[in-house]
């Protein structure tokens, strides 16, 4: 005859045996990558017919605390349910009882998960009402509750942030591979001959941008050289100013009249954007026989001639391309560009870099650059070392870009 004794201890053995098969059956569902919906099916179903524990909730942080397990209680009853003050109280198991919060009265103990001190999950327990909570099954088994608890939460964490950093490969990728295709919108090499000389900056806020410079050479002595801005940073500015460039190459084998092509330019930006994009421009082109400088500034900075001795603000032109259907008042201008003269093009990207003070460089800033600096090499260099002065100081908000050309003979 087996004695009450040993047939606690079998039964105890039973039981253990009965967690530990419980516990591999859940690890190999979370090497075998079950679903969220599968993990709490398996919690549940131990819960209830294992362990005999009828009514509980589990609630999950994912972008707020959200119910993602109930059983024998009905959802509406939880619909107040204050499960963030209970967060606040709670960090370790404990009896709800302890807690002055309104709807919080069906339950009778919380347990927490907590992962590297950030709390997953509470699972919220309630005894059947016609047993005493002193040897209810909760208490019987609170410790590989908790333990089940945590192995499913955690697991479960564990998948979402590895697929959030497989994501983020996958997004750092596509970026390194939107940068490397946007390199190559920017002319390889840049003029420099005995006639024309032109060096360019240009550093993304991100890892793309919305900032465009190009030179094309036109034949017969002429030279286009531009510089433009989108509206906005990052993926979407980057796609549209692609979409720019080749537009812009296109027509100017189609018309180098700068008033006819800025109406057609204006219309491309149009039907690629949808009015909800703008682009400001400024646009040249340079004959190295006539000595003449054409230009035209949609929007844009105005450019900085130092001709000769004097300085002037390249600013004739119109508003902002993809706004309107017909540009208004177009103008475009025309400089006689005297010997040794040198023209400085850049984006707001770089006259609004400020100092530790908030206080903007302005195109003031970049035309004292200009006047303290002889040689393109030296402006190149000067505004270079400015741009790292002031990014040490407030960093930076946008992409920045610039141009400089050096009119030789």
């Amino acid at each position: 005859m087996v004695s009450d004794k040993e047939s606690r201890v079998k039964g105890r053995l039973a039981l253990s045996n009965t967690k530990l098969n419980t516990l591999l059956d859940i690890t190999n569902a979370i090497n075998n990558n079950s679903s969220p919906e599968e993990l709490y099916d398996i919690l549940r179903e131990v819960l209830t017919e294992q362990l005999l524990i009828e009514k509980f909730a589990l609630y999950v942080y994912e972008k707020g605390w959200n119910l993602a397990l109930i059983e024998k209680i009905k959802k509406e009853s939880l619909k107040n349910f204050p499960i963030q003050s209970v967060v606040d109280q709670f960090q370790e198991i404990a009896t709800l009882s302890s807690a002055d919060l309104e709807d919080s009265k069906q339950f009778d103990i919380v347990v927490p998960v907590f992962h590297k001190n950030k709390p997953l999950a509470y699972l919220l327990l309630a005894d059947l009402e016609e047993e005493k909570i002193e040897i209810s099954p909760i208490i019987k088994h609170l410790k590989f509750i908790q333990t089940l608890a945590n192995i499913i939460v955690v697991a479960l964490e564990n998948k979402r942030l590895n697929k959030e950093y497989i994501k983020q490969i996958a997004v750092k990728k596509e970026l390194e591979l939107a940068q490397n295709m946007q390199s190559l919108l920017f002319p390889r090499k840049l003029p420099k001959n005995d006639e024309l000389e032109v060096q360019a900056y240009y550093e993304p806020h991100s890892e793309v941008g919305g900032d465009y410079y190009d030179v094309v050479e036109l034949g017969d002595g002429r030279t286009a050289i531009c510089i433009a801005d989108v509206s906005g940073k990052g993926m979407p500015a980057a796609l549209l100013m692609a979409n720019f460039q080749a537009n812009l190459r296109a027509l100017l084998n189609v018309t180098q009249d700068l008033e006819q092509l800025i109406q057609l330019t204006n219309h491309k930006v149009i039907d690629s954007a949808q009015y909800e994009k703008f682009i400001t421009l400024f646009i040249a082109i340079y004959d190295t026989k006539s000595r003449k400088l054409e230009y035209l500034n949609a929007g844009h900075h105005p450019a900085i001639l130092r001709n000769g001795n004097e300085f002037k603000l390249l600013k004739k032109g119109c508003t902002v391309l993809g706004m309107f259907d017909d540009l208004p008042a177009v103008e475009a201008g025309e400089v006689e560009i005297k010997k040794n003269s040198i023209m400085l093009c850049f984006t707001d990207g770089l006259s609004e870099l400020e100092d530790h003070n908030g206080n903007q460089l302005d195109v003031e800033g970049v035309q004292s650059i200009l006047e303290s600096n002889e040689s393109l090499d030296e402006i190149n260099a000067a505004l270079q070392m400015k741009i790292e002065e002031l990014k040490k100081q407030s960093g930076i908000d946008d992409d920045i870009t610039f141009v400089g050309l050096s009119f030789l003979q």
